[in-house]
């Protein structure tokens, strides 16, 4: 079983613009995280949304950073980033 690598987000499209579309971009095609620029090969995983790109690194630093801005994160807040960070209770 093979995973996506890239996610899209976004509104749903025509069967024909996705058929069309599926015919000129390969699996191959790079995506760029649009925060720290690196490509869909270099990272676990990468969402694509309308006009701006992701990728899991990115996304996790974020979630850190609005978990942690009020600097008492809830007990449910910091077993997410415990887990994340491999850290056991």
């Amino acid at each position: 079983m093979s995973e996506k690598k890239v996610i899209k987000l976004g509104a749903k499209r025509d069967k024909k613009a996705e058929i069309n579309e599926h015919e000129h971009r390969h699996q191959d095609d790079l995506v760029y995280c649009s925060f720290c620029h690196r490509p869909n090969t270099q990272v676990l995983k990468m969402v694509q949304g309308p006009g701006v790109n992701i990728c899991s690194e990115c996304t996790m630093i974020a979630v850190q950073y609005l978990i942690l801005n009020d600097r008492m994160p809830s007990a449910e807040a910091q077993q997410i980033l415990d887990a994340f960070w491999g850290k056991a209770r």
